[in-house]
């Protein structure tokens, strides 16, 4: 139940924990930072995979599966990669456990040592492209454009549901050109990809832009992203897709025989998402009494809920709503009939408040004999009376509205919250007085930029693509500047 939720004004951080937890989404799990993802939150990530699975093999991509562990060896052969990831792995070192003379348990076999430890996987990159050298001979085998689903860990220190935690699941896709440009295409294609789908289907604004070279994927020559902003007035990033160049083909020998005669290198990207979109959705939409979800994503779209005294009556309302109901599925809107009497509809209506059930239709006996049901939008907490002829249609109407709506308040939300600085003073009072996104000059130096992360804990998010460029100077240096970039504190 959504009673006694933390206000988000009065505490965004503990709100957001417990509303992941209150409505069923995810818990704690016994290792320390990883997380026991529950039937109604893994619905939702099963709508964005099914979702995003399709918009990949669009886009002529197939999946393929590759092993969760990594020789250590690899790691060493692309110098920038293992510097990025060597303190966030986990290694494995031993292969069996035997019982503890002193009989208190088991010990690890120290006659067991692997020869060479074994990584975690943190990210595929190495074992996938000393794959691709035994898959790519020759131009004929080019584009290789290979996505996985699979989980991965990366060792963190400071954990949140969903936001950031130790082993989560995700997707990464890695393909090898034949051409620079090809792979710079197909970069900016899954980014593309990425920033529909934030857009269509999880109705959150998203700016496109390229990381800077101190934000840079480890391994790759450019990172472009998307990034979103949270209530709070935090970011986060939702999105990455790396041209990889040919790092990775020379650190893994991975040559094909051009059209032209003679062997090249190949060119690669790498591009993911992963759990963390679902606390994107939640932080951007919900609100002080639980969830809020677009309905393209909702695994429940409508509930129904009859009110009622006796059976019969129950009957009665069933029996009414029964070609509605298969009407809508016909429409492919999933719809519970719940007409359980475990709990009062007072309780029930709470219940899928919290969960974030984007259309909640009530009907009583009153109801069946005025031809009416109400209607309870979550996204606008709106109530209205309307007939049951055309309920269907109306139905799937208001979805799309429900939908285009949330979107909407995200993005003039976004709006409201995103400002130009022109000062570094200027900047700073912004970040604590008004968090949000700021578009400020930079002179493109890493030491700039690293001086505004440690005085500010800001971050340069992006180079957006979606910004028009506007030369200036510098909001530190006074040096010469380009245009403007987009900071925020950051998930």
């Amino acid at each position: 139940m959504s009673k006694g939720l933390p206000k988000r004004s009065e505490d965004y951080s503990l709100w957001y924990n417990e509303l992941v937890k209150r409505a069923d989404l995810a818990e704690n799990a016994p290792v320390r930072g990883c997380m026991i993802i529950k039937p109604y939150g893994y619905s939702i990530w099963e709508k964005m995979q099914a979702v995003l699975d399709k918009m990949f093999k669009e886009t002529g991509h197939s999946n393929a599966y590759f092993p969760l562990f990594i020789p250590k060896s690899y790691l060493s052969k692309e110098a920038s990669h293992v510097d990025g990831f060597a303190k966030e792995c986990a290694v494995v070192t031993h292969y069996r456990l035997k019982n503890d003379e002193s009989g208190k348990g088991i010990i690890v076999d120290p006659e067991a040592k692997l020869d060479e430890e074994l990584i975690v996987r943190p990210t595929s990159e190495t074992v996938i492209w000393n794959t691709y050298k035994t898959w790519i001979q020759s131009h004929r085998d080019l584009p290789l454009l290979i996505n996985q689903w699979a989980n991965v860990v990366r060792w963190e220190m400071r954990t949140r549901l969903f936001l950031r935690t130790t082993e989560f699941l995700w997707q990464e896709g890695h393909t090898a050109h034949s051409t620079k440009q090809e792979a710079i295409e197909e970069t900016e294609r899954m980014l593309d990809v990425y920033a529909t789908f934030a857009q269509k289907y999880m109705a959150l604004p998203v700016h496109r832009g390229i990381k800077s070279a101190n934000e840079r994927f480890a391994g790759a020559e450019e990172t472009y992203c998307i990034e979103a902003l949270m209530q709070d007035g935090k970011a986060l990033q939702a999105g990455t897709s790396h041209f990889l160049g040919q790092n990775f083909a020379k650190a893994f020998d991975v040559k094909f025989a051009a059209k032209e005669g003679g062997l090249e290198y190949v060119w690669g990207t790498s591009w993911g998402v992963s759990t963390r979109l679902m606390g994107a959705l939640i932080m951007a939409h919900s609100d002080d009494e639980g969830l809020v979800l677009p309905p393209l994503l909702a695994p429940i779209q409508v509930v129904i809920v009859p009110i009622f005294k006796t059976a019969e009556q129950l009957d009665l309302i069933e029996e009414k709503l029964k070609p509605i109901i298969a009407e809508l599925k016909a429409k492919d809107i999933s719809v519970k009939f719940d007409h359980s009497d475990k709990y009062s509809p007072g309780f029930k209506f709470a219940e899928y408040e919290l969960k974030g059930v984007p259309l909640r239709v009530a009907i009583g006996a009153r109801d069946i004999e005025n031809g009416t049901v109400e209607l309870a939008r979550r996204d606008t907490k709106e109530k209205t009376t309307v007939p049951q002829d055309g309920l269907a249609n109306r139905i799937v109407e208001l979805l799309k509205e429900i939908q285009a709506n949330i979107y909407k308040k995200a993005f003039d939300f976004r709006q409201a919250n995103t400002f130009v600085a022109d000062d570094y003073a200027t900047f700073r009072k912004m970040l604590d007085e008004t968090p949000g996104f700021i578009l400020a000059h930079w002179d493109g130096t890493p030491e700039t930029e690293e001086k505004i992360k440690e005085e500010t804990k800001a971050t340069i998010r992006c180079i957006p693509l979606d910004v028009t460029s506007e030369s200036g100077v510098c909001m530190v240096t006074g040096k010469p500047s380009a245009r403007r970039v987009l900071f925020a504190r950051a998930y």
